[in-house]
């Protein structure tokens, strides 16, 4: 099993951040476009090549994120239609999200065997999500779903924020 961190707050004007090992050891990348449309998270690994790609669809009536991993759409996180709370549904083949992914705890499943594991990590160096990897084959799609959620959540709080004034 492997632990990596990401670092709360990550999306700071710039957009750029690093997933860290448990020796503080740069993993990925991860740029956004800042200031362009359609919006972008890059996730890239040690080498700077691109293994994952998230995209906020512009032209939705909703917000809705999409998620390519090696060139594939593997997943996408929408917003549902709702009065009362925002409520976001995750839909991946195969992939489910179980426990509170937007106090990021929670369960990654796939094909009902749990693959990883997100929950806050308090102690570390700074407050930090600890995203731990049971099955390194789908490493890069849990990182890919973590920086997507909080980008969904940074979203979220941009809009509440802005519809305030």
């Amino acid at each position: 099993m492997r632990q990596l961190y990401i670092k709360q707050k990550v999306f700071s004007l710039s957009g750029k951040f690093t997933v860290k090992d448990q020796q503080e050891k740069d993993i990925y990348y991860v740029e956004g476009s800042f200031m362009q449309v359609p919006k972008t998270f890059s996730i890239m690994n040690t080498a700077r090549d691109e293994v994952a790609l998230i995209t906020k669809k512009v032209f939705s009536f909703l917000p809705k994120f999409l998620v390519e991993v090696n060139g594939r759409e593997v997943l996408t996180i929408k917003k549902e239609f709702s009065f009362l709370k925002a409520r976001y549904t995750i839909e991946a083949a195969g992939i489910e999200v179980h426990g509170n992914w937007w106090d990021m705890d929670f369960q990654v499943i796939q094909h009902g065997k749990i693959v990883g594991k997100v929950g806050k990590e308090w102690f570390t160096w700074g407050d930090s999500y600890k995203v731990q990897i049971i099955d390194e084959e789908m490493e890069t799609i849990i990182i890919a779903l973590v920086v997507a959620i909080d980008c969904v959540k940074a979203d979220q709080a941009a809009a509440s924020s802005a519809s305030s004034i």
